[in-house]
């Protein structure tokens, strides 16, 4: 059962994705980042750019949101992020990326540790890192994680 709900799932989100590119919207993907790992955060980077590079060589723009939450976090805090100088450019070169900090990730260290959880400016905090990748594939963003 849960695979044919996968399976129905799938279909939804690419006739979903066919129907936006077909309405004259430009391919959206939805990167999901759950480790605090320089790697991974550095591949979900590197897809982005690519992503967005392809389409603009065929004429389209492409749309990438980076959602970040439990340990992935990192990514995104203006104290420790490993990559926060390629956050920075990337958000000056492209506008189409957008970058999503959980907000339920962000409460829980700041009562764990009872400091404050800074953020890049480039960050916009989403109520759920979870939610939110799951609202973006039913606006027929694709998924991907590195």
């Amino acid at each position: 059962m849960i695979r044919r709900t996968f399976i129905a799932g799938a279909v939804a989100a690419l006739v979903a994705g066919s129907m936006a590119l077909a309405d004259g919207a430009g391919p959206k993907v939805a990167i999901h980042v759950d480790q605090d790992d320089q790697a991974t955060m550095n591949m979900a980077l590197n897809n982005a750019v690519n992503i967005i590079s392809h389409y603009q060589a065929l004429g389209q723009t492409a749309t990438v949101e980076i959602v970040t939450y439990g340990p992935g976090l990192t990514m995104l805090r203006k104290d420790i992020s490993p990559v926060a100088s390629r956050i920075v450019d990337l958000s000056m070169q492209h506008e189409t990326i957008r970058f999503s900090a959980c907000l339920n990730t962000v409460e829980s260290i700041r009562q764990r540790t009872q400091k404050d959880v800074p953020l890049l400016d480039e960050a916009e905090t989403v109520p759920s890192g979870a939610v939110r990748l799951m609202e973006l594939q039913y606006e027929g963003y694709a998924y991907l994680r590195p």
